[in-house]
Protein backbone atom coordinates (compact mmCIF):
# COMPACT_ATOMS: atom_id res chain seq x y z
CA UNK A 1 0.00 0.00 0.00
CA UNK A 2 1.21 3.54 -0.86
CA UNK A 3 0.37 6.39 0.57
CA UNK A 4 -0.93 9.14 -1.50
CA UNK A 5 -3.46 11.94 -1.32
CA UNK A 6 -5.95 13.31 -3.57
CA UNK A 7 -9.09 15.15 -1.66
CA UNK A 8 -9.05 18.32 0.59
CA UNK A 9 -10.38 16.06 3.65
CA UNK A 10 -7.05 14.36 3.35
CA UNK A 11 -4.98 17.15 3.78
CA UNK A 12 -7.40 19.22 6.06
CA UNK A 13 -6.57 16.00 8.81
CA UNK A 14 -2.81 15.68 7.83
CA UNK A 15 -2.18 19.55 8.90
CA UNK A 16 -4.32 19.39 11.95
CA UNK A 17 -2.39 16.02 13.09
CA UNK A 18 0.92 17.86 12.58
CA UNK A 19 -0.02 20.97 13.92
CA UNK A 20 -2.05 20.91 16.75
CA UNK A 21 -1.45 21.68 20.14
CA UNK A 22 -2.34 19.48 23.17
CA UNK A 23 -6.29 20.30 24.18
CA UNK A 24 -6.65 21.06 27.83
CA UNK A 25 -8.01 18.00 28.45
CA UNK A 26 -4.67 16.16 27.25
CA UNK A 27 -2.47 17.75 30.12
CA UNK A 28 -2.77 17.01 33.61
CA UNK A 29 -1.17 19.68 35.79
CA UNK A 30 -0.68 19.49 39.45
CA UNK A 31 -2.51 22.30 41.08
CA UNK A 32 -0.39 22.52 44.00
CA UNK A 33 2.47 24.28 41.80
CA UNK A 34 2.29 27.33 39.64
CA UNK A 35 1.09 26.92 36.18
CA UNK A 36 3.49 26.54 33.84
CA UNK A 37 2.97 27.50 30.57
CA UNK A 38 3.60 25.34 27.74
CA UNK A 39 4.83 26.25 24.09
CA UNK A 40 4.85 24.40 21.08
CA UNK A 41 7.23 25.57 18.64
CA UNK A 42 5.75 24.67 15.17
CA UNK A 43 7.79 23.06 12.24
CA UNK A 44 8.48 25.36 9.76
CA UNK A 45 5.93 26.21 7.76
CA UNK A 46 6.63 25.23 3.53
CA UNK A 47 3.77 25.42 0.71
CA UNK A 48 5.89 24.41 -2.52
CA UNK A 49 8.55 26.54 -4.05
CA UNK A 50 11.82 25.18 -5.44
CA UNK A 51 13.20 23.75 -2.64
CA UNK A 52 9.95 21.50 -2.05
CA UNK A 53 10.25 20.47 -5.59
CA UNK A 54 13.48 19.25 -5.22
CA UNK A 55 12.82 17.13 -2.17
CA UNK A 56 9.63 15.90 -4.99
CA UNK A 57 12.68 14.89 -7.23
CA UNK A 58 14.62 13.36 -4.70
CA UNK A 59 11.33 11.31 -3.15
CA UNK A 60 10.66 10.22 -7.14
CA UNK A 61 14.70 8.79 -7.22
CA UNK A 62 14.20 6.90 -3.78
CA UNK A 63 10.99 5.74 -4.80
CA UNK A 64 12.17 4.39 -8.34
CA UNK A 65 14.99 2.23 -6.31
CA UNK A 66 12.82 0.67 -3.56
CA UNK A 67 9.46 -0.06 -5.30
CA UNK A 68 10.67 0.07 -8.55
CA UNK A 69 13.15 -2.66 -7.91
CA UNK A 70 10.05 -4.41 -6.01
CA UNK A 71 8.25 -4.33 -9.07
CA UNK A 72 10.71 -5.29 -11.59
CA UNK A 73 10.50 -8.80 -9.51
CA UNK A 74 8.75 -10.55 -12.23
CA UNK A 75 11.43 -10.44 -14.15
CA UNK A 76 13.93 -12.12 -11.68
CA UNK A 77 11.05 -14.84 -11.00
CA UNK A 78 10.74 -16.07 -14.59
CA UNK A 79 14.16 -16.35 -14.35
CA UNK A 80 14.75 -17.83 -11.53
CA UNK A 81 12.10 -20.64 -12.22
CA UNK A 82 13.53 -21.28 -16.10
CA UNK A 83 17.35 -21.24 -15.60
CA UNK A 84 19.00 -19.95 -12.22
CA UNK A 85 16.47 -21.84 -9.77
CA UNK A 86 15.12 -24.52 -11.92
CA UNK A 87 14.68 -27.02 -8.59
CA UNK A 88 12.64 -24.79 -7.09
CA UNK A 89 8.55 -24.26 -7.01
CA UNK A 90 7.19 -21.17 -8.40
CA UNK A 91 5.34 -20.57 -4.95
CA UNK A 92 8.62 -20.89 -3.19
CA UNK A 93 10.28 -18.57 -5.86
CA UNK A 94 7.48 -15.67 -5.16
CA UNK A 95 8.27 -15.72 -1.15
CA UNK A 96 11.41 -13.82 -2.41
CA UNK A 97 9.59 -10.86 -3.81
CA UNK A 98 6.45 -10.74 -1.67
CA UNK A 99 8.70 -11.00 1.41
CA UNK A 100 10.51 -7.93 0.77
CA UNK A 101 7.63 -6.08 0.06
CA UNK A 102 6.19 -6.97 3.53
CA UNK A 103 9.20 -5.87 5.09
CA UNK A 104 9.22 -2.73 3.26
CA UNK A 105 5.92 -1.98 4.70
CA UNK A 106 6.43 -3.01 7.67
CA UNK A 107 9.39 -1.49 9.09
CA UNK A 108 7.84 1.72 7.26
CA UNK A 109 5.06 1.79 9.81
CA UNK A 110 7.85 2.08 12.57
CA UNK A 111 9.92 4.77 10.01
CA UNK A 112 6.99 7.12 10.43
CA UNK A 113 7.36 7.87 14.03
CA UNK A 114 10.92 7.71 13.67
CA UNK A 115 11.09 10.42 10.85
CA UNK A 116 8.19 12.65 13.62
CA UNK A 117 11.42 12.42 16.32
CA UNK A 118 14.04 13.46 13.64
CA UNK A 119 15.31 10.43 12.01
CA UNK A 120 14.99 11.43 8.23
CA UNK A 121 18.72 11.84 7.58
CA UNK A 122 19.75 8.68 9.72
CA UNK A 123 17.45 6.47 7.96
CA UNK A 124 17.49 7.92 4.46
CA UNK A 125 21.68 6.93 4.63
CA UNK A 126 20.80 3.90 6.73
CA UNK A 127 18.35 2.62 4.27
CA UNK A 128 19.92 3.42 0.98
CA UNK A 129 23.30 2.00 2.02
CA UNK A 130 21.24 -1.32 3.24
CA UNK A 131 19.16 -1.64 0.28
CA UNK A 132 22.59 -1.14 -2.41
CA UNK A 133 24.28 -3.31 -0.37
CA UNK A 134 21.51 -6.13 -0.77
CA UNK A 135 21.77 -5.86 -4.67
CA UNK A 136 25.45 -6.06 -4.75
CA UNK A 137 25.31 -9.25 -1.95
CA UNK A 138 22.32 -10.53 -4.71
CA UNK A 139 24.77 -10.13 -7.49
CA UNK A 140 27.03 -12.96 -5.08
CA UNK A 141 24.23 -15.39 -4.33
CA UNK A 142 23.64 -18.42 -6.17
CA UNK A 143 21.28 -20.53 -4.05
CA UNK A 144 17.81 -20.02 -3.01
CA UNK A 145 18.68 -19.22 0.91
CA UNK A 146 21.12 -16.86 -0.37
CA UNK A 147 18.45 -14.68 -2.67
CA UNK A 148 15.91 -14.86 -0.14
CA UNK A 149 18.42 -13.34 2.59
CA UNK A 150 19.53 -10.67 0.18
CA UNK A 151 16.34 -9.96 -2.15
CA UNK A 152 13.97 -10.50 0.14
CA UNK A 153 14.48 -10.05 3.79
CA UNK A 154 17.99 -7.75 3.37
CA UNK A 155 16.62 -5.09 0.76
CA UNK A 156 12.87 -5.28 2.64
CA UNK A 157 14.39 -4.40 5.59
CA UNK A 158 16.16 -1.35 3.87
CA UNK A 159 13.36 0.12 1.64
CA UNK A 160 11.35 0.27 4.84
CA UNK A 161 13.45 3.01 5.87
CA UNK A 162 12.77 4.92 3.32
CA UNK A 163 8.89 4.37 2.34
CA UNK A 164 7.09 6.12 4.64
CA UNK A 165 9.37 9.28 5.75
CA UNK A 166 10.12 10.13 1.52
CA UNK A 167 6.23 10.64 1.69
CA UNK A 168 5.71 12.13 5.28
CA UNK A 169 8.63 14.89 3.60
CA UNK A 170 7.01 15.73 0.77
CA UNK A 171 3.81 16.36 2.54
CA UNK A 172 5.65 18.56 5.11
CA UNK A 173 6.39 20.96 2.24
CA UNK A 174 2.56 20.93 0.79
CA UNK A 175 -0.36 22.06 1.38
CA UNK A 176 -2.73 24.21 -1.74
CA UNK A 177 -0.46 21.06 -4.62
CA UNK A 178 -0.24 17.85 -2.32
CA UNK A 179 -1.95 15.63 -3.77
CA UNK A 180 -0.18 16.78 -7.23
CA UNK A 181 3.26 16.54 -5.55
CA UNK A 182 2.64 12.93 -3.85
CA UNK A 183 1.01 11.37 -7.39
CA UNK A 184 4.76 12.63 -9.29
CA UNK A 185 6.50 10.67 -6.44
CA UNK A 186 4.45 7.31 -6.39
CA UNK A 187 5.25 7.27 -10.22
CA UNK A 188 8.89 6.41 -9.14
CA UNK A 189 7.42 3.28 -8.45
CA UNK A 190 6.48 2.05 -11.79
CA UNK A 191 8.83 4.26 -13.22
CA UNK A 192 11.30 2.51 -11.82
CA UNK A 193 10.15 -1.09 -12.49
CA UNK A 194 10.44 -0.16 -16.22
CA UNK A 195 14.38 1.04 -15.80
CA UNK A 196 14.87 -2.45 -13.60
CA UNK A 197 13.07 -4.60 -16.09
CA UNK A 198 14.60 -3.07 -19.00
CA UNK A 199 18.00 -3.69 -17.40
CA UNK A 200 17.63 -6.72 -17.05
CA UNK A 201 15.89 -7.59 -20.43
CA UNK A 202 19.13 -6.19 -22.28
CA UNK A 203 21.52 -7.46 -20.10
CA UNK A 204 20.95 -10.67 -18.98
CA UNK A 205 21.88 -12.65 -21.99
CA UNK A 206 25.36 -10.87 -22.51
CA UNK A 207 26.55 -10.49 -19.12
CA UNK A 208 24.97 -12.95 -17.22
CA UNK A 209 23.12 -12.78 -14.12
CA UNK A 210 26.05 -11.59 -11.43
CA UNK A 211 26.89 -8.56 -13.84
CA UNK A 212 23.07 -7.50 -14.78
CA UNK A 213 22.30 -7.56 -11.21
CA UNK A 214 25.78 -5.36 -10.25
CA UNK A 215 25.40 -3.09 -13.06
CA UNK A 216 21.23 -2.28 -11.35
CA UNK A 217 23.26 -1.99 -8.04
CA UNK A 218 24.88 0.81 -9.69
CA UNK A 219 22.53 2.57 -11.07
CA UNK A 220 20.77 2.40 -7.68
CA UNK A 221 23.74 3.72 -6.17
CA UNK A 222 23.59 6.34 -8.77
CA UNK A 223 20.32 7.25 -8.14
CA UNK A 224 20.43 7.89 -4.54
CA UNK A 225 23.85 9.97 -4.60
CA UNK A 226 21.46 12.22 -6.85
CA UNK A 227 18.68 12.19 -4.43
CA UNK A 228 20.99 12.54 -1.16
CA UNK A 229 21.41 16.74 -1.98
CA UNK A 230 17.40 17.02 -3.41
CA UNK A 231 16.31 16.07 -0.40
CA UNK A 232 18.93 17.28 2.27
CA UNK A 233 20.57 19.89 1.57
CA UNK A 234 18.91 23.15 3.11
CA UNK A 235 15.79 21.36 4.57
CA UNK A 236 14.19 22.24 7.47
CA UNK A 237 11.59 20.19 7.65
CA UNK A 238 13.16 16.96 8.60
CA UNK A 239 10.88 16.07 11.76
CA UNK A 240 11.48 17.72 15.29
CA UNK A 241 14.31 15.50 17.11
CA UNK A 242 13.84 18.20 19.87
CA UNK A 243 10.38 17.94 20.56
CA UNK A 244 11.12 13.86 21.75
CA UNK A 245 7.38 13.00 20.39
CA UNK A 246 6.21 10.96 17.94
CA UNK A 247 2.27 9.52 16.59
CA UNK A 248 1.14 6.46 18.17
CA UNK A 249 1.42 2.94 16.34
CA UNK A 250 -1.48 1.65 17.70
CA UNK A 251 -4.90 2.51 18.52
CA UNK A 252 -7.26 -0.25 19.94
CA UNK A 253 -10.77 1.91 19.97
CA UNK A 254 -10.20 0.97 15.67
CA UNK A 255 -11.19 -2.90 16.33
CA UNK A 256 -14.70 -1.86 17.56
CA UNK A 257 -14.97 0.50 14.25
CA UNK A 258 -16.93 -1.08 11.29
CA UNK A 259 -15.74 1.42 8.79
CA UNK A 260 -11.89 0.57 9.81
CA UNK A 261 -12.24 -2.75 8.99
CA UNK A 262 -14.61 -2.90 6.01
CA UNK A 263 -11.49 -0.51 4.75
CA UNK A 264 -9.26 -2.46 5.90
CA UNK A 265 -10.49 -5.79 4.84
CA UNK A 266 -11.30 -4.48 1.17
CA UNK A 267 -7.33 -3.54 1.26
CA UNK A 268 -6.18 -7.17 2.46
CA UNK A 269 -8.35 -8.58 -0.50
CA UNK A 270 -7.26 -6.26 -3.18
CA UNK A 271 -4.00 -6.44 -2.39
CA UNK A 272 -3.54 -10.42 -2.00
CA UNK A 273 -4.45 -10.55 -6.02
CA UNK A 274 -2.71 -7.26 -6.99
CA UNK A 275 0.73 -8.29 -7.32
CA UNK A 276 0.16 -12.06 -9.10
CA UNK A 277 -0.09 -10.82 -12.51
CA UNK A 278 2.62 -8.76 -12.40
CA UNK A 279 4.80 -11.73 -10.34
CA UNK A 280 3.54 -14.53 -13.29
CA UNK A 281 3.00 -12.67 -16.40
CA UNK A 282 6.64 -13.07 -18.01
CA UNK A 283 6.93 -16.55 -16.83
CA UNK A 284 3.27 -17.33 -18.34
CA UNK A 285 4.03 -15.57 -21.48
CA UNK A 286 7.41 -17.81 -21.80
CA UNK A 287 5.91 -21.08 -21.06
CA UNK A 288 2.12 -20.94 -22.08
CA UNK A 289 2.55 -19.07 -25.33
CA UNK A 290 6.03 -19.55 -26.44
CA UNK A 291 6.72 -15.85 -26.12
CA UNK A 292 10.79 -14.93 -26.13
CA UNK A 293 12.45 -13.72 -22.99
CA UNK A 294 12.38 -10.54 -24.28
CA UNK A 295 9.02 -10.20 -25.64
CA UNK A 296 7.77 -11.29 -21.91
CA UNK A 297 9.99 -8.96 -20.20
CA UNK A 298 8.35 -6.48 -22.63
CA UNK A 299 4.98 -6.80 -21.49
CA UNK A 300 6.06 -5.99 -17.93
CA UNK A 301 7.33 -2.95 -19.01
CA UNK A 302 3.44 -2.02 -21.14
CA UNK A 303 1.73 -2.75 -18.25
CA UNK A 304 3.81 -0.84 -15.42
CA UNK A 305 3.86 2.17 -18.15
CA UNK A 306 0.16 1.58 -18.13
CA UNK A 307 0.16 1.63 -14.18
CA UNK A 308 1.47 5.39 -14.73
CA UNK A 309 -1.37 6.28 -16.84
CA UNK A 310 -3.41 4.74 -14.45
CA UNK A 311 -1.89 6.47 -11.23
CA UNK A 312 -2.06 9.96 -12.53
CA UNK A 313 -5.83 9.51 -14.56
CA UNK A 314 -7.27 8.05 -11.54
CA UNK A 315 -5.85 10.44 -9.54
CA UNK A 316 -7.55 13.18 -11.22
CA UNK A 317 -10.94 11.94 -11.51
CA UNK A 318 -11.02 11.25 -7.81
CA UNK A 319 -10.15 14.55 -7.41
CA UNK A 320 -13.47 15.37 -9.55
CA UNK A 321 -15.88 12.93 -8.36
CA UNK A 322 -14.43 11.46 -4.97
CA UNK A 323 -12.33 8.83 -4.57
CA UNK A 324 -14.87 5.75 -3.76
CA UNK A 325 -16.15 5.43 -7.69
CA UNK A 326 -13.12 5.24 -9.15
CA UNK A 327 -11.22 2.90 -6.22
CA UNK A 328 -14.18 0.91 -6.43
CA UNK A 329 -13.91 0.52 -9.97
CA UNK A 330 -10.32 -0.20 -10.16
CA UNK A 331 -10.80 -2.87 -8.09
CA UNK A 332 -13.28 -4.41 -10.07
CA UNK A 333 -12.03 -4.05 -13.32
CA UNK A 334 -9.01 -5.83 -11.87
CA UNK A 335 -10.43 -8.91 -10.75
CA UNK A 336 -12.27 -9.11 -14.17
CA UNK A 337 -9.11 -8.66 -15.96
CA UNK A 338 -7.66 -11.71 -13.80
CA UNK A 339 -10.80 -13.88 -14.90
CA UNK A 340 -10.62 -12.58 -18.62
CA UNK A 341 -6.78 -13.86 -18.43
CA UNK A 342 -7.69 -17.80 -19.01
CA UNK A 343 -9.44 -16.86 -22.15
CA UNK A 344 -5.84 -15.30 -23.60
CA UNK A 345 -4.65 -17.78 -26.47
CA UNK A 346 -2.57 -15.49 -28.35
CA UNK A 347 0.28 -12.96 -27.71
CA UNK A 348 -1.69 -9.46 -28.98
CA UNK A 349 -4.38 -10.53 -26.73
CA UNK A 350 -2.44 -11.00 -23.63
CA UNK A 351 -0.39 -7.86 -24.07
CA UNK A 352 -3.88 -6.03 -24.64
CA UNK A 353 -4.89 -7.57 -21.62
CA UNK A 354 -1.85 -7.12 -19.22
CA UNK A 355 -1.95 -3.23 -20.60
CA UNK A 356 -5.79 -2.77 -19.35
CA UNK A 357 -4.77 -4.42 -16.03
CA UNK A 358 -1.29 -1.96 -15.71
CA UNK A 359 -3.74 0.78 -16.18
CA UNK A 360 -6.85 0.00 -14.02
CA UNK A 361 -4.49 -1.76 -11.04
CA UNK A 362 -2.67 1.54 -10.90
CA UNK A 363 -5.18 3.60 -9.04
CA UNK A 364 -5.29 0.77 -6.05
CA UNK A 365 -2.29 2.53 -5.09
CA UNK A 366 -2.95 6.06 -4.54
CA UNK A 367 -6.48 5.73 -4.36
CA UNK A 368 -7.32 3.65 -0.89
CA UNK A 369 -4.96 6.66 1.60
CA UNK A 370 -6.75 9.20 -0.01
CA UNK A 371 -10.21 7.73 1.86
CA UNK A 372 -8.99 7.28 4.85
CA UNK A 373 -9.75 10.48 6.34
CA UNK A 374 -13.03 10.09 5.53
CA UNK A 375 -12.83 6.47 7.87
CA UNK A 376 -11.07 8.10 10.63
CA UNK A 377 -12.71 11.47 11.09
CA UNK A 378 -10.63 11.78 14.02
CA UNK A 379 -6.92 13.33 13.19
CA UNK A 380 -5.39 12.22 16.75
CA UNK A 381 -5.84 8.55 15.59
CA UNK A 382 -5.58 8.88 11.93
CA UNK A 383 -2.16 8.35 11.99
CA UNK A 384 -2.14 5.51 14.07
CA UNK A 385 -5.18 3.62 12.54
CA UNK A 386 -3.53 4.07 8.99
CA UNK A 387 -0.32 2.27 10.03
CA UNK A 388 -2.64 -0.41 11.53
CA UNK A 389 -4.61 -0.76 8.12
CA UNK A 390 -1.01 -0.74 6.24
CA UNK A 391 0.23 -4.30 9.02
CA UNK A 392 -2.90 -5.80 7.62
CA UNK A 393 -2.24 -4.97 3.80
CA UNK A 394 1.28 -6.14 4.50
CA UNK A 395 0.44 -9.34 5.27
CA UNK A 396 -1.65 -9.76 2.14
CA UNK A 397 1.30 -8.33 0.10
CA UNK A 398 3.42 -11.39 1.54
CA UNK A 399 1.08 -14.13 1.16
CA UNK A 400 -0.78 -13.66 -2.32
CA UNK A 401 2.03 -14.36 -4.84
CA UNK A 402 3.14 -17.90 -3.13
CA UNK A 403 -0.57 -18.91 -2.53
CA UNK A 404 -1.02 -18.14 -6.38
CA UNK A 405 1.94 -19.98 -7.07
CA UNK A 406 0.89 -23.02 -5.15
CA UNK A 407 -1.97 -23.17 -7.35
CA UNK A 408 -0.19 -23.33 -10.68
CA UNK A 409 -0.58 -26.50 -12.09
CA UNK A 410 -3.40 -28.46 -9.55
CA UNK A 411 -5.55 -30.77 -10.96
CA UNK A 412 -3.75 -30.17 -14.16
CA UNK A 413 -5.03 -27.01 -14.90
CA UNK A 414 -2.29 -24.72 -15.54
CA UNK A 415 -2.70 -21.36 -14.60
CA UNK A 416 -6.06 -21.40 -14.38
CA UNK A 417 -6.11 -21.23 -10.38
CA UNK A 418 -3.76 -18.66 -10.01
CA UNK A 419 -6.04 -16.30 -12.59
CA UNK A 420 -9.31 -17.56 -10.48
CA UNK A 421 -7.52 -16.90 -7.44
CA UNK A 422 -6.10 -13.30 -7.77
CA UNK A 423 -9.72 -12.88 -9.76
CA UNK A 424 -12.16 -13.56 -7.37
CA UNK A 425 -10.30 -12.17 -3.76
CA UNK A 426 -9.93 -8.68 -5.71
CA UNK A 427 -13.51 -8.97 -6.70
CA UNK A 428 -14.39 -9.74 -2.77
CA UNK A 429 -11.80 -7.11 -2.73
CA UNK A 430 -14.13 -4.33 -4.66
CA UNK A 431 -16.96 -5.78 -2.94
CA UNK A 432 -15.57 -4.36 0.63
CA UNK A 433 -15.04 -0.92 -1.13
CA UNK A 434 -18.40 -0.72 -2.22
CA UNK A 435 -19.92 -1.85 1.13
CA UNK A 436 -17.12 0.81 3.03
CA UNK A 437 -18.91 3.40 0.14
CA UNK A 438 -22.48 2.92 1.50
CA UNK A 439 -20.91 3.06 5.66
CA UNK A 440 -19.53 6.53 4.78
CA UNK A 441 -23.25 7.50 3.20
CA UNK A 442 -25.35 6.13 5.75
CA UNK A 443 -22.66 8.22 8.38
CA UNK A 444 -24.06 11.19 6.80
CA UNK A 445 -20.75 13.26 7.39
CA UNK A 446 -20.04 13.19 3.03
CA UNK A 447 -21.95 13.33 0.00
CA UNK A 448 -22.81 10.49 -1.50
CA UNK A 449 -19.47 10.19 -4.03
CA UNK A 450 -17.47 10.61 -1.18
Amino acid sequence: MHPNGNSDEKHEAFDKLEGAPPSPSDCSIDKTTPPVTLVTIPPPVQDGGTRAWLQVLGSFLVFCNLWGFTFAFGSFQSYYELTYLRDESPSDISWIGTLSAFLLICVGIISGPLFDLGYFQVMLLTGACVETLGVFLLSLSSSYYQILLTQGVMIGLGNGLLYLPGLALVGRSFKKHRSIAMSFVTCGAPVGGIVFTVMFQQLIDTLGFAWTVRAQAFLMLGAYLLAFPLLLWRAHNLGDLASGTARKLFDRTAFTDLPFWAYSMSNFFLFVGYMVPFTYMAVYGQTQLGMSQSMSLNVIIIAQAASVLGRLVTGYTASKVGVMLPWSLCGLISGIMCLAWNGVHSEASFIALMTLYGFSSGGLIPLPPSAFPRVCTDPRVLGARLGMAQGIGSVASLIGSPIAGALVGVAGGGYLGLQLFSGLVMILGASGVIFLWTLLVKRGDSGKYV
